[in-house]
């Protein structure tokens, strides 16, 4: 169970709980919600990339990722096969297996850690560790405390006492990966959509919607999901696939579009939208936001 510090008396979990908090924000099966005709666009279910594995609709090209971009990163990264299933952290499926299109290849760890904001702060690490940048990795508790990768390397680790805390030299120093896992670990237990929505800034403009950006609600319970791809047409008219981590910790996945099955996977996003419908959450009102 993920601990949340706050500087109130009040304590709450921060991240999403649509599997054990009802609320009307969560979406399951709602099969009398979709419309348009079924499996029009093309999925290459032999390829094993984001990129590669989803055709666009038709009218529209792939949005170009520059190289080495956090956008670039995601939209590259390799997916399992067709047709995995959603696994939870203990290894045994979820109940809903109809509302995604693709299941990333990265694990969810041995415990109920990796939950929704979690999964984007673990492909942002891991984006910055493959680059040789993880000097840069620096996420906060929700409480506000920042906690880098370059402190937790060097040995110093966080105490929690209440709503305060401390920190002290305690380990050697240790730069392996196995570390930096352990680190992300710490991370995923203390922060939540409250911490990463102050962490980001926000996207005001169709416009600059990017693939790396995000869609959250910071709360108690809270959800974010992130661009995983963006395509165009002509007009300049653009669609977004969007994908998440959920409650409890369980496999990083791309989800399917079902208010739309015509464009599906593929999302029609608008900043300036009210509220905005996706698989298993509405989020409401819009807040797109960009590391």
């Amino acid at each position: 169970m993920k601990r949340i510090i706050w500087v109130v008396i009040f304590i709450a979990v921060v991240s999403c709980n649509g599997d054990k908090i009802p609320s009307k924000s969560h979406i399951e099966n709602k099969s009398s919600e979709t419309s348009g005709p079924q499996d029009i666009i093309q999925i290459n279910k032999d390829k094993n990339t984001i990129r590669e594995r989803f055709s666009p609709p038709e009218g529209y090209k792939w949005v170009e990722e520059k190289p080495g971009s956090f956008g670039y990163f995601i939209e590259n990264f390799k997916l399992k096969p067709y047709g995995s299933r959603i696994l939870k952290y203990d290894g045994t499926p979820i109940t809903v297996q109809h509302l995604h299109e693709a299941v990333f290849d990265i694990d969810t760890g041995t415990k109920d850690l990796q939950q929704c904001a979690d999964a984007v702060i673990r492909l942002r690490a891991e984006y910055l560790w493959a680059a040789g940048e993880s000097d840069k990795v620096i996420f906060h508790f929700t409480s506000g405390d920042p906690v880098s990768w370059n402190d937790y390397k060097s040995g110093k680790r966080a105490f929690v006492n209440g709503n305060s805390v401390s920190f002290r030299k305690t380990s050697g120093f240790d730069d392996s990966y196995e570390n930096f896992r352990n680190y992300l670990d710490l991370i995923f237990n203390y922060a939540g959509t409250i911490s990463l929505n102050k962490e980001t800034k926000p996207v005001i403009k169709n416009t600059d919607l990017k693939t790396g950006d995000l869609l959250i609600t910071p709360g108690s319970p809270g959800h974010v999901v992130f661009i995983s791809g963006v395509c165009r047409n002509q007009k300049g008219e653009r669609l977004f696939l969007l994908s998440e981590g959920f409650t409890p910790a369980q496999s990083v996945h791309v989800v399917s579009n079902p208010f739309n099955r015509g464009i599906s996977p593929w999302y029609n996003l608008d900043v300036d939208r009210p509220e905005t419908k996706t698989a298993r959450y509405i989020f409401k009102p819009a807040n797109f936001r960009q590391f």
